[in-house]
């Protein structure tokens, strides 16, 4: 078993603290949170494609789930935000266990088509169940978020939030990255043949991976719903589930850096070309295609090219 990234992991708590002394601009506070939150998500996609090998187009339905289902059970149950983003992690746990029993038998196109129908049908519910969800209009009557009896409002403690939940995850996911759990998830993606061989239950070891990242990724949501106030259909399109997967891949698959590096890359890049917002989904496709002819391994593994080079010379 490899050694955890301990200068990885140093790295990102100097940012995160550096950003939280030299950031004071609110506006580019909010496009650093929106970049973390992207990078937890982008993350969760890349454990599922980069070492698993599963292409799932519904991820932004359990972002979705999290998001509604933490802000209703609040709203209609008074309990706590905090209790109401943990049940809201557990409820889409489930409903990825439900959905990835009959979907992971499925492999390439018809998984990810799968996945996407599952993800379509969210969206739908969301649109037309107006009554729990606010409809087209989206959810707006949105508590303020408390944790431990200490209000979380504004940017710059929520900033101080978010940050230390980021780095949680990435200090998770990195271990993860070199547990035996990540190994045998490799292996499985390389040959499913050559994992029965060796007693993998590969059913079973894809649906566990399945349902814990759509929980991380509806715990997510939650807190992203707090964050923004406001909550709408259109957060949690197709559209989403696209950036991503672009995202996983531009950062580079199969690495802990690479979803945080692609999060990072596609959430400033926009911000600062506003003048072309309307085309963004084809900025995302010409990264994925400059990514895939021109660097396989993504943004990490230019970089890590770069620096041993550098370390030889």
């Amino acid at each position: 078993m490899r050694k955890i990234n301990y200068p990885f992991i140093i790295f990102v708590l100097v940012v995160l603290i550096a950003a939280k002394l030299l950031v004071k601009n609110e506006y580019y506070l909010s496009i650093i949170i929106f970049g973390m939150f992207n990078a937890i998500n982008a993350s969760c996609f890349n454990i599922l494609l980069g070492y698993t090998g599963i292409i799932s187009l519904g991820q932004a339905a359990f972002y979705g789930i999290g998001a509604y289902f933490a802000v209703i059970v609040a709203a209609s149950f008074g309990i706590n935000p905090v209790l109401a983003i943990l049940l809201a992690s557990v409820f889409s746990a489930i409903a990825a266990f439900i959905v990835g029993y009959p979907t992971l038998k499925l492999h390439g196109h018809y998984l990810a088509m799968a996945t996407l129908g599952f993800g379509m049908i969210i969206y739908v519910l969301m649109n037309e169940m107006d009554f729990i969800t606010g409809g087209p209009s989206g959810f707006l009557d949105i508590s303020k978020f408390s944790l431990l009896g200490i209000s979380i409002y504004g940017e710059h403690s929520f900033y101080t939030f978010v940050a230390i939940m980021f780095f949680i995850f990435t200090v998770l996911f990195e271990m993860f990255d070199k547990s035996y759990l990540s190994y045998k998830l490799k292996f499985i993606k390389e040959s499913e043949f050559a994992s029965k061989s060796f007693g993998i239950n590969i059913f079973k070891t894809k649906l566990l991976v399945f349902s814990v990242t759509a929980g991380i990724t509806a715990f997510n949501g939650g807190i992203y719903a707090y964050y923004s106030g406001f909550i709408s259909p259109v957060s949690f399109n197709f559209n989403y589930s696209i950036e991503l997967l672009t995202m996983a891949i531009v950062g580079g698959l199969g690495t802990v850096p690479g979803g945080i590096i692609g999060a990072a890359v596609l959430t400033a890049l926009p911000e600062f070309m506003a003048s072309i917002e309307d085309y963004e989904m084809i900025l995302y496709g010409c990264f994925l295609a400059v990514t895939i002819i021109f660097l396989p391994d993504g943004l990490t593994g230019l970089i890590k090219r770069i620096l041993n080079k550098n370390a030889a010379d």
